[in-house]
């Protein structure tokens, strides 16, 4: 059975960063890119807030000089997904792509999260042409445009009002007659002006051509329809973090975020640690998901050097 030093499992900007500081560390480090190769931003356009790119970038490009970077400094990057694991005693044990195992010393988790969506085919035909599920990351494209937010929780709410600073107008789709969003948070929400709450509704339909989407098609309680136009269509309908193979080991919390000790990344596993969106419910952003990588790594580093000879 192969065995490997430092194994990271996941590609974006935590599992990169992870990579860079173990092989700088000289550390053994292995990375697994998942199912989704550089993770969630390569399905983001120009991204302009991460810093050390002035005139922004793509996504895919920042995710392709991450890895490069991570590459240039001795980590092995593989294409595969880790699909079973055994953490019952070390080395720790992976399964990938279903077949081959594998043994490492020690395991960073940066699987991230998945967005929550519609399931509609529209959805995956304007994704990245006007459908996003990041007001913070791509809310800034649409000033003084048209937007609308579907979704009613406390999210929903932070989401539509962060736009609502940015845009002309902002809808929310609501498909209750209730927000499920804190009191203090449906104040705020209420008496912003331009937010028009659309009180049981539910998306039939995203509408688009060939330059991105351009209205929504809307049903009411009732059965009856309405369209209206919009140049964004954001969702706020929450985040699945992709940590179910580690549940039977690591503990999570009550919407599977890995649950991290204090201000570091260990998790409740000797040897295991946590980076980026899988333990991070709060703050979802590429900086921060690296940053976290970071220190992941130094603490991987010293609890090698302490635990393993």
């Amino acid at each position: 059975m192969e065995h490997i030093q430092l194994l990271i499992l996941g590609s974006g900007p935590a599992g990169y960063t992870a990579a860079i500081y173990g092989s700088r560390a000289n550390l053994q480090c292995v990375v697994y890119e998942g199912i989704q190769p550089g993770g969630q931003l390569t399905q983001t356009t120009e991204i302009e807030n991460f810093p050390g790119y002035p005139n922004g970038v793509q996504g895919q490009q920042m995710m392709d000089d991450f890895k490069a970077q991570a590459q240039r400094l001795g980590a092995e990057v593989r294409f595969g997904l880790a699909t079973k694991a055994d953490f019952s005693s070390r080395p720790f044990k992976l399964e990938i792509d279903g077949g081959k195992w594998i043994e490492a010393d020690s395991v960073i988790i940066a699987t991230g999260a998945t967005a929550k969506y519609l399931g509609l085919p529209s959805e995956e035909k304007f994704r990245g042409m006007g459908v996003s599920a990041c007001a913070t990351c791509d809310g800034f494209f649409y000033r003084k445009k048209t937007v609308a937010v579907v979704g009613g929780g406390d999210t929903a709410c932070e989401e539509a009002t962060y736009l609502a600073s940015l845009c002309r107008k902002v809808y929310l789709i609501v498909r209750r007659d209730a927000l499920r969003a804190s009191k203090a948070m449906q104040e705020r929400l209420l008496s912003t002006p331009n937010i028009e709450v659309l009180w049981k509704h539910q998306t039939r339909e995203i509408l688009g051509d060939e330059t991105g989407v351009t209205g929504l098609r809307l049903v009411r309680e009732d059965g009856s329809e309405t369209e209206i136009a919009i140049d964004g269509f954001f969702l706020a309908i929450g985040h699945h973090p992709n940590s179910d193979i580690f549940k039977d080991y690591i503990a999570v919390d009550s919407n599977g975020y890995i649950i991290t000790e204090g201000k570091g990344t260990a998790t409740n596993v000797p040897g295991i640690f946590a980076a980026g969106d899988v333990q991070d419910p709060t703050y979802r952003q590429a900086i921060n998901a690296a940053a976290s990588g970071c220190r992941a790594a130094m603490d991987a580093e010293k609890w090698l050097a302490a635990n393993v000879r």
